[in-house]
């Protein structure tokens, strides 16, 4: 007779359990839609790490992991998700991992998440990820090569955004292009500024205020009245 009501207590148990998690379930659900519409980033945050916790999936796992990067939370995205190149990760997950590498200087680790976006969906804009991080890792024939696809691929209506003024500012996706291949150009041969300065000619030809290109140009110039190692 013990063992029969042990066993009525334990079920009304488990059902009072599952009929709990059901209603966090559901709870927490009407919680994120109702945060998404209000635009509260903390308040979406909170509701889906309950909602991975009292049922884990890996789309909320990676959809978790992207408000964390779009919100420069870099750090919190990487432990979400982790940082390995993994061949059944959502196109999502490995676009969390490189960008979120890259803003964290990880640029090796950045590079093969990129290349795995550019093998699924090849783009001006992931080519110019690409010749970027390469340039940063000393690889400027491989640079060169996504460079090259981008100039031919660019789009006049494509934007890309700098930020190393206080004030951020967008030029032409093909002038950011022209800009890196006068990089290359200096990189593969120092004696040949012209050549650089050409490229980034080219780069200001299409937007006179692209202040990056201008910086380079006249760093360039310098060191063309200044060749490396004099004082």
């Amino acid at each position: 007779m013990r063992k029969i009501v042990l066993l009525l207590l334990l079920c009304i148990s488990f059902n009072g359990i599952s009929q709990t998690k059901s209603e966090l379930l559901e709870h927490y659900e009407a919680f994120y839609k109702e945060m998404r519409l209000q635009g509260d980033i903390n308040g979406v945050i909170s509701s889906l790490t309950h909602l991975n916790v009292l049922s884990p999936s890996k789309e909320r796992k990676d959809t978790l992991a992207f408000v964390y990067m779009n919100n420069n939370q870099h750090m919190q995205a990487l432990n979400t998700i982790g940082i390995e190149k993994n061949g059944d990760d959502s196109d999502l997950a490995v676009q969390v991992k490189a960008v979120s590498l890259k803003a964290l200087n990880q640029p090796k680790r950045a590079l093969e998440h990129f290349e795995v976006l550019f093998t699924r969906s090849p783009s001006a804009y992931l080519a110019y990820e690409l010749a970027d991080l390469k340039i940063q890792t000393g690889n400027n024939d491989g640079a060169s090569t996504n460079i090259a696809y981008g100039i031919a691929n660019a789009k006049d209506d494509m934007k890309y955004a700098f930020y190393e003024r206080q004030q951020p500012y967008e030029v032409p996706l093909k002038a950011a292009f022209y800009h890196l291949q006068g990089l290359v150009a200096y990189n593969k041969d120092k004696n040949n500024i012209d050549s650089a300065i050409a490229s980034i000619d080219e780069a200001l030809k299409l937007d006179p205020n692209f202040n990056l290109a201008s910086l380079s140009k006249q760093a360039l110039e310098s060191r063309k009245e200044k060749p490396e190692g004099e004082e």
